[in-house]
């Protein structure tokens, strides 16, 4: 077995039933977006991204990253 797979059985084995779920997930949504075909974006989609790297204030986020992992319970 290799080093970085040892790591993770040896993080697993000490992890509650809940956190081992959400490695679970993780690693199942991990395979899936491997095999997800690529989609071209949409044009208002391109429009929409540009506005947020361009720093436009109506396209940046309103919640900051810290509260959003709070939000999601991770």
């Amino acid at each position: 077995m290799s080093n970085v797979k040892e790591r993770i059985f040896g993080a697993v084995t000490i992890m509650s039933e809940d956190e081992a779920w959400k490695v679970w997930n993780l690693i199942q949504a991990t395979f899936r977006l491997a095999n997800a075909e690529t989609v071209e974006p949409e044009e208002d989609e391109i429009i929409a991204l540009s506005a947020y790297n361009n720093g436009d204030s109506e396209y940046q986020p309103t919640i900051s990253q810290e509260d959003l992992i709070k939000e999601l319970g991770l």
